[in-house]
């Protein structure tokens, strides 16, 4: 298939690369760079469009992703299909698709989860938002890039289901580094309470899969100097976005709420450029307050 791709970034090229590695034929684009290494580049957005089958796109947010489309959507072929991984608001989601569509486009909304490792392995879910006839013409990219796609309903289905999926991961992460911090505090062996939790009723992803804790659990960034697998700030977006789309929606989210919060602090702290599991630090640093 003739593939462009849009957003070249630390997800979108090792998503691209995987697409050619299939034999897809790509082209991609990326405003901020001039070169990237095993993917062709063109010109400008509409010269990446211009014969294109498919268009992925992979941008920094809502605002963007607008942008990007009013030029992109005329410049396509008839019939293309628009796929977008953007993790943006559901009101830009849905905008988009609708602008796809109204030029007789297919559009979907597929936001992902899994990261930069999965990116380059090619395991990301995609949560999908969209028609069933652009979900199955898609289907075989999204199985390339990633071992799962769940097709969640209509246009905006996927973003939403990314938006509560990242709350949850949010609220987990920190109430797992907080239960962390009181069991150092109690004298706990941190091996003794990883091996508790991650068999007990406390388990959860947050613990048994990518442990804030070095040297405990399976490899995670915490064992690499806590560089992104997610970033803080990335993770900090994504709860602004839930804390965005639950007052539109009269939803009490008060934990969301506090950790929205929590990785604000972080992030304006010491957390900018550390992946979203380094929270622990800067819990272990706070004083309760009385």
């Amino acid at each position: 298939m003739k593939i462009a791709f849009l957003g070249l970034g630390n997800m979108g090229a090792p998503m691209a690369r995987n697409l050619v590695a299939a034999g897809h034929d790509l082209i991609g684009f990326d405003a901020q760079l001039t070169a990237v290494d095993g993917i062709e580049l063109a010109a400008s957005a509409t010269d990446a469009v211009a014969d294109a089958e498919a268009v992925i796109t992979m941008l920094p947010n809502g605002d963007i992703l607008r942008q990007v489309y009013a030029h992109i959507v005329p410049a396509a072929p008839a019939g293309s299909l628009f796929v977008d991984c953007t993790t943006a608001d559901v009101d830009s989601a849905v905008a988009a698709a609708r602008e796809a569509e109204q030029a007789g486009h297919l559009a979907l909304d597929a936001p992902v989860s899994g990261g930069v490792a999965g990116a380059q392995a090619g395991t990301l879910t995609f949560m999908v938002g969209g028609s069933p006839a652009a979900f199955e013409r898609a289907a075989p990219l999204l199985d390339t890039m990633g071992q799962r796609a769940i097709a969640c309903g209509p246009s905006g289905s996927g973003q939403a289901a990314k938006i509560c999926n990242n709350m949850l991961l949010g609220i987990t992460m920190a109430g797992t580094c907080e239960a962390i911090a009181l069991a150092d505090s109690l004298g706990l062996d941190r091996q003794a309470f990883f091996d508790v939790v991650s068999t007990s009723s406390g388990q959860c992803w947050s613990i048994n899969t990518y442990c804030p804790m070095p040297g405990i659990g399976p490899a995670s960034p915490a064992d690499n100097d806590y560089k992104p697998g997610f970033a803080a700030e990335l993770m900090l977006k994504d709860l602004d976005l839930s804390q965005k789309a639950a007052g539109a929606s009269g939803t009490a989210t008060p934990l969301g709420a506090t950790a929205s919060d929590l990785y604000r602090a972080f992030v304006e702290g010491t957390g900018t450029g550390k992946d979203f599991s380094a929270i622990l630090k800067h819990i272990e640093a706070m004083k309760r307050r009385s």
